[in-house]
């Protein structure tokens, strides 16, 4: 731990303290519908896993996050936290948070200078540990912040996007701490990439748009395992669904599910909503859009806005308006209206709440627990990205039985021993 960090941290910016007593409901309502982290607060109250490190969280901040960032608080950590969304954030939720004690420099619809401005100010506290979504705060601390990097514990990281990002990293050995992939772990992408993904990013495009999705054809811009959920939610409201890929496997997995699979520049002129769940950059582009039909809608569910090119959106447009709330119409030269849902960003949260509660309990759980195993095992770590080790999989996986009182079969002792012998003779 670093004793120099304690003078430096600055008061929260926030939107609006009085914004406090709604806050608190979200965030209530949240911890009622996530009990395995409700189990591990109480152990963490009571054992203080964390007591005396200072915990800097880059995160989108809504009531589910908050409540992983008061577990981390039960835990004994002094925690710091920016929004890793200008969109994502929850001014409400934000506002209990500080009130609980918690340091936040976040806004809703902060501008990039103050996106960045933020994650400098949560760094400037010197966190022992980082949990980090996307990768932004990691990058900072690799390029500008060398120094403060080689003295941080280690981290962990949630989402497909970050991982990419760090795993880069590691093979050109440029690390200087300790990362977890928390977004590969089984109880992660098995749960919240396809089961959370797949119903968060429809309710938030219902709700936006108010428009019908059967018998509308849906193209969905990658199968991992967001797409998978994305895909499924959208076959079961009666879309036709259309899958573009780059992977061969994936391709052929999509195709083996039911679905037409064919390249973005033949979906491009079927679809009437498109959604990008790819991770990369300018997925959908010019050469996309002067395909497409009149009125048709574009939204992203990768991390960041750059997977549907607004700058092209914006070259062929010849006036643009916002229709409704995070609907902005672009009128091309030949009257074409195309509409892009939340400014590109991540759609899910940007128009809507994220993901349900129950799948964000396993997933903060596993957060909570990897920053913990990270800490505590830091003599035995090197600078690369480590898997989610398989105990704390299924200690969480365990919970959620239990939480839910549900009892599995055990293996007899004449099952383990056939299952560990080659020779079923003897």
């Amino acid at each position: 731990m670093n004793a120099v960090r304690k003078s430096q941290l600055q008061p929260s910016i926030i939107k609006d303290i009085a914004l406090a007593p709604y806050g608190y409901k979200k965030l209530e309502w949240v911890k009622q519908n996530m009990p395995v982290l409700n189990i591990l607060r109480k152990e963490f109250e009571a054992n203080k896993p964390l007591a005396g490190m200072t915990i800097v969280c880059c995160l989108h901040l809504e009531a589910k996050t908050g409540y992983l960032l008061q577990t981390l608080q039960a835990a004994g950590a002094r925690v710091v936290a920016c929004g890793s969304n200008p969109l994502s954030t929850q001014d409400d939720v934000v506002a209990a948070l500080v009130d609980s004690g918690i340091t936040i420099y976040a806004l809703y619809g902060e501008t990039p200078e103050e996106y960045h401005k933020f994650l400098e100010l949560a760094l400037d506290s010197w966190p022992d540990a980082i949990i980090d979504d996307g990768a932004d705060m990691v990058t900072i601390l690799h390029k500008t912040r060398r120094e403060q990097a080689k003295v941080i514990i280690g981290g962990c990281e949630e989402t497909t996007t970050g991982i990419i990002r760090l795993r880069s990293m590691d093979e050109d050995e440029a690390l200087l701490f300790p990362m977890m992939a928390v977004n590969d772990a089984y109880m992660k992408y098995l749960f919240d990439n396809r089961y959370g993904t797949g119903q968060s990013v429809w309710d938030s495009i219902n709700r936006t748009t108010n428009l019908v999705v059967a018998g509308k054809y849906v193209v969905v811009a990658g199968y991992g395992w967001c797409g998978k959920g994305v895909s499924m939610r959208a076959l079961g409201m009666g879309a036709k669904v259309i899958i573009t890929e780059i992977d061969p496997i994936k391709a052929n997995e999509a195709i083996m599910d039911g679905f037409q699979v064919m390249p973005m520049s033949e979906a491009a002129k079927l679809g009437d909503i498109f959604i990008t769940v790819t991770g990369n950059i300018n997925v959908i582009r010019k050469e996309h859009m002067v395909l497409m039909k009149d009125q048709a809608i574009m939204a992203n569910a990768g991390h960041f806005d750059v997977e549907v090119s607004k700058g092209d959106l914006n070259e062929l447009a010849v006036s643009t308006r916002l229709m409704r709330n995070n609907v902005e119409e672009f009128v091309l030269k030949d009257g074409r209206k195309l509409y892009l849902l939340a400014e590109g960003r991540l759609v899910n949260l940007a128009a809507g709440d994220g993901h349900p509660a129950e799948v964000m309990d396993l997933s903060f759980s596993l957060q909570a627990l990897s920053l913990i195993h990270v800490i505590q095992n830091r003599a035995d770590l090197g600078l690369h990205v480590y898997n989610v080790p398989a105990a704390i999989d299924q200690k969480v996986a365990q919970l959620k039985l239990m939480a839910n009182h549900i009892k599995i079969d055990q293996l007899t002792a004449e099952q383990e021993k056939y299952l560990a012998s080659w020779d079923h003779n003897k």
